[in-house]
C-alpha cells in the first residue's frame, strides 16, 4: 500500500516529485524533535509554558538545520531533475540513477553534523536554564538527544530510500545500471545492526518515561543507560541472529548468481527457509534450470548445426521468413566413393567419412563459413550467411585451397580425393521445412551451380573449380587459370569455369 501510494505520487508530481518528497520527508525531523521534548516532560517536572518554550527553541533550531540541509541538497539532485526534464541519454540516465541511489546517505551525512553541533547542545542548555536543572543533567540530556538524532537519521535514510524507489524503477526501464555510486553504500548488515538496537533504545526510553514517576532527576540518565545496555546485550544477540538469518541466504544467492554469471549453470542455492527468502532461492533454482536447459539446447544446436547458425537461430535477429544475401557456395564430394564403399564395411565407411570431415569442417569454420548440410560423402557450406562478409568469395577460395592441400595433397582425410566447386550468387536464407521440423538453409541458383561445378572437376582433372561470378570478387592475390565454358547438367547456359592456383600463390594459408 505504501509503495503504491508513492508510485501514484510520483506519477502525479512528475519532475517535481524528488524535491517535493525530500521536503516533506525532512519535515519529519520536526515531529521527532516534538516527540523528544515530550519524552523529556516524562522525566523532568516543569510547567506547560516552560516545556512550550523549550519546544519552540528546539523546533526553531531544527527548522534552520533542515533548511540548511535542503539548500545544500538541492544542487545534488540536479541529475534527477535533468532526467525528469527529458535528458535521458545513457550518460544522463546513469548519473540520475547514481544520484537517486546515493541520496539517502547524502541526506543523512548533511543532517548529522549540524543537528549534533547546534540543535542538540543549544536545546539542552535551554532545557537546563528553563527548568533550573543542575549542569550535571547535561550528560543525560545530551545522551537522550543523541538517541533521538540517531532515530531521526535512520528514519530519514529508510524513508528516502523508499521514496526513491518509484523513480529508480522508472530509470531502470531506460538503462541497465551498474552498482556504482559516488559514495560508499550502506550495507544491509549495517542497517540491521544499527536500526534494530536503536529501536530498542527508543522503546526503552519511552516505556521508562511513561511508567516512571519523574521525581528523580537521575531517572533519564538511568533510563538511557539501561536501554542502551539492554540493546547492546540481550537485544543485540537477537539482532545478530536476525541479520544472519537474512544475510546468510542472501550470501548463498549472491555466490550462485556470480557462478551463473561466469557460465556455471550447475550452480544452485540451498533452500534453508520456508519464508520469502526461501521462495526466492527456489525461484532462482528454477530459473537456473531453465537457463541450463537453454544452454543444453544451444550446445545441441552447436553439435548438429554450426555454432554461428545456432546462435543466429536463438537470437532476436532470427526471422523465419528468411532474408536475401549474396553468398559463395562451397560444395565438395569424394571422387570414386561408390567403388570404395562397395568393398568396405558400413562401419568403416562411416568412420572414414567422419575422419575426413574432421579435417574439412574446421577449415571451413576458420574462414567464417558454415556447413549447411552433409550429403552422404559430400557437404555443402555457405560463406556470407547468416553472418555477412564482404569478402565471402575470398574466404571460400582460401578454405577450398586449404582443404585441397590437406586432404588431396597431404592425405590427412584418409584415402579420399575431394572435388570442390564454388559458385557465387544471391540466395534466400531462412527456415525450410514443415510438420514441425525445420532446417536453416539457403535456396538459389548458386546452390545448384556449385554442385554442378564440383562434378566438372572430374572432367577437367582439377581439385577446385570456381565460376566467373566468384572469380570477379577475388583480389589479385588469387590468380586463376581459365578452363573455358562448360555445359552443366540442369543449367541452361554454358558456365565459365576457372581453377584457382595453389596456396603458395593464392594468398595466406588457413590456420586451423
Amino acid at each position: 500500500m505504501h509503495g503504491s501510494l508513492l508510485t501514484r505520487a510520483y506519477r502525479r508530481l512528475g519532475r517535481h516529485y524528488p524535491t517535493a518528497f525530500v521536503s516533506l520527508e525532512l519535515s519529519a525531523g520536526l515531529v521527532v524533535t516534538t516527540g523528544t521534548v515530550l519524552l523529556l516532560s516524562f522525566f523532568y517536572k516543569g510547567s506547560a509554558a516552560e516545556f512550550g518554550l523549550i519546544l519552540a527553541v528546539a523546533l526553531g533550531l531544527t527548522a534552520i538545520a533542515l533548511l540548511h540541509g535542503f539548500i545544500k541538497m538541492r544542487p545534488m539532485m540536479a541529475p534527477l531533475r535533468a532526467w525528469l526534464n527529458g535528458y535521458r541519454d545513457p550518460a544522463s540516465t546513469e548519473r540520475a540513477w547514481a544520484c537517486a541511489v546515493s541520496l539517502p546517505v547524502k541526506i543523512v551525512r548533511l543532517e548529522m553534523l549540524l543537528p549534533a553541533g547546534s540543535v542538540i547542545v543549544i536545546s539542552c542548555v535551554t532545557a537546563i536554564l528553563v527548568l533550573e536543572l543542575p549542569w550535571t543533567a547535561m550528560i543525560p540530556l545530551l545522551a537522550a538527544s543523541m538517541v533521538s538524532v540517531g532515530y531521526a537519521m535512520i528514519l530519514h535514510y529508510l524513508t528516502i530510500e523508499a521514496g526513491m524507489r518509484p523513480l529508480l524503477i522508472d530509470i531502470n526501464h531506460a538503462v541497465a545500471p551498474r552498482l556504482r555510486t559516488p559514495i560508499r553504500p550502506v550495507s544491509v548488515r549495517f542497517r540491521l545492526l544499527a536500526a534494530l538496537p536503536m529501536i530498542n533504545v527508543i522503546t526503552g526510553l519511552v516505556v521508562a518515561g511513561i511508567t516512571g514517576n519523574g521525581d528523580e532527576q537521575r531517572s533519564l540518565g538511568f533510563a538511557v543507560i539501561v536501554a542502551i545496555g539492554v540493546a547492546t546485550t540481550i537485544a543485540l544477540e537477537l539482532t545478530v541472529l536476525l541479520s544472519r538469518s537474512i544475510l546468510s541466504p542472501l550470501a548463498d544467492l549472491k555466490r550462485a548468481t556470480d557462478a551463473v554469471g561466469a557460465g556455471d549453470y550447475s550452480a544452485s542455492v540451498p533452500v534453508t527457509t520456508a519464508d520469502e527468502i526461501g521462495e526466492l532461492a527456489s525461484s532462482f533454482n528454477q530459473m537456473v534450470g531453465g537457463l541450463r536447459e537453454r544452454e543444453r539446447i544451444r550446445e545441441a544446436f552447436g553439435t548438429y548445426l554450426d555454432e554461428e547458425v545456432a546462435d543466429y537461430i536463438l537470437s532476436n535477429e532470427f526471422d523465419e521468413a528468411g532474408f536475401e544475401a549474396e553468398v559463395t557456395i562451397f560444395f565438395c564430394d569424394v571422387k570414386d566413393f561408390t567403388s570404395f564403399s562397395a568393398d568396405a564395411e558400413a562401419r568403416d565407411v562411416v568412420a572414414r567419412l567422419n575422419a575426413l570431415f574432421e579435417v574439412v569442417v574446421p577449415v571451413i569454420a576458420a574462414e567464417g563459413g558454415h556447413v549447411d548440410k552433409f550429403e552422404g560423402d559430400g557437404l555443402m557450406a555457405v560463406f556470407g550467411a547468416p553472418e555477412g562478409f564482404p569478402d565471402h568469395a575470398e574466404r571460400a577460395v582460401r578454405a577450398a585451397l586449404e582443404v585441397d592441400r590437406r586432404v588431396n595433397r597431404e592425405g590427412e582425410g584418409g584415402p579420399f580425393e575431394l572435388g570442390i566447386g564454388l559458385s557465387t550468387g544471391r540466395v534466400v536464407a531462412g527456415s525450410v521445412g514443415g510438420g514441425g521440423r525445420l532446417n536453416f538453409s539457403v535456396i538459389g541458383d548458386a546452390v545448384n551451380v556449385a554442385a554442378r561445378v564440383e562434378g566438372a572437376t572430374r572432367r577437367t582433372g582439377d581439385s577446385v573449380l570456381i565460376t566467373e561470378a566468384t572469380r570477379r570478387l577475388l583480389g589479385p592475390q588469387f590468380p586463376t587459370e581459365e578452363r573455358g565454358p562448360h555445359e552443366l547438367k540442369g543449367i541452361d547456359r554454358p558456365v565459365e569455369l576457372f581453377a584457382p592456383l595453389t596456396p603458395k600463390t593464392a594468398g595466406r594459408p588457413v590456420n586451423v
